[in-house]
């Protein structure tokens, strides 16, 4: 088991924006799966809707680009000098709504990573029911990039 504290070293998100409570099943180069607790607390659901609340699916999308990240990362060599970033959404569908309460299960599959391209099929469940599924893909770019040096 991955807690917070541990993704926190692999992902550069941090509240409001981890959506990756903990991971219960890591098999590098593979599979991951992550748990997303959805309290009443969270602050997109002062706007979306106040009425009636749901997760964003936009959000549910983000959280499963985020648990593909943990596994990215701990399938690439030196992880540490590498910086991920989404580049690509394709095929998501949504099947049903994420309201307060619920806990978004989020399976992700590595498919294949290519000229530092990676494509990963994801889904997220609630109660053994999928909420949405699709595919994310992230760019592995060297943190030298990123500020110019290496």
């Amino acid at each position: 088991m991955i807690t917070v504290e541990k993704i926190s070293r692999f992902l550069p998100h941090r509240f409001p924006f981890l959506l990756v409570d903990r991971v219960v099943d890591l098999v590098p180069g593979k599979t991951i799966v992550a748990l997303k607790n959805v309290t009443c607390n969270e602050q997109f659901f002062q706007g979306h809707f106040p009425e009636w609340k749901i997760m964003p699916g936009v959000l549910i999308i983000e959280a499963i680009a985020q648990a593909g990240g943990v596994l990215l990362f701990n399938s690439i060599p030196d992880p540490e000098s590498k910086f991920v970033v989404l580049s690509k959404v394709d095929k998501f569908k949504f099947k049903r709504t994420v309201v307060p309460g619920d806990q978004l299960r989020l399976e992700v599959e590595f498919v294949r990573l290519k000229a530092r391209i990676c494509c990963m099929k994801g889904k997220a469940l609630v109660d053994g029911e999928t909420a949405a599924e699709g595919e994310v893909y992230a760019a592995v770019l060297d943190r030298g990039d990123l500020t110019g040096g290496s």
